[in-house]
């Protein structure tokens, strides 16, 4: 009976020795400012990284989202601003270096940011009426129930994104970039030429 006290505070002084992200969970959508739970407070605590990357290229680039020169204390990590980055898959790591120079990680994968779609709502659907009757004494008239219609308010569009790009900026910028070529190349075929002459 002495062993299940000691076995529990061996199992919580263990995950307290251990970081974790605990929130957002693999296959979570986020929207918005996101609030990263976990915990990173271990012995020999040197110092920290929160990054995210691209699902599909997560060993080329990472991109910071804090770091910390202490552990933290409380549960909150961090908060995520998900609206400066471009719907699609992303992948959360968290890595803790310590004194002795090893580092231990954490990844979180699978995260779909979905700034750009509209949440989905469900619609609720009508209730039939249901009529009771007393046998015990004569029926009255029974009044059916009116049913009502809801109104529910229009969402509001979301701003747009300024991490997006358009196929129309992608062209306008193309021609200025082509425009200027031609413009240079004719003011180096003027200068040849004169040098050319003398």
């Amino acid at each position: 009976m002495l062993k299940l006290p000691v076995i529990f505070a061996l199992f919580f002084w263990l995950q307290a020795e251990t970081i974790s992200i605990t929130s957002p969970q693999p296959g979570d959508t986020l929207r918005g400012q996101v609030e990263i739970l976990g915990n990173m407070d271990v012995p020999n605590f040197a110092s920290a990284e929160l990054a995210f990357s691209y699902a599909s290229n997560p060993a080329d680039s990472w991109f910071t989202i804090q770091t910390y020169p202490q552990p933290v204390q409380t549960p909150t990590l961090a908060v995520w601003d998900t609206t400066a980055v471009t719907d699609g898959e992303y992948i959360l790591h968290l890595r803790v270096f310590l004194l002795d120079g090893s580092s231990q990680d954490v990844i979180v994968s699978d995260l779909k940011v979905r700034n750009e779609e509209p949440i989905t709502t469900v619609t609720p659907t009508s209730t039939e009426a249901v009529e009771f009757f007393v046998t015990s004494a004569p029926p009255t008239s029974t009044r059916q129930p009116e049913p009502t219609l809801q109104t529910f308010s229009s969402p509001t569009p979301m701003p747009p994104n300024p991490a997006s790009v358009t196929s129309s900026s992608i062209y306008v910028n193309f021609g200025r970039g082509a425009l200027i070529v031609l413009v240079l190349f004719f003011f180096v075929g003027i200068i040849f030429r004169f040098r050319s002459k003398a």
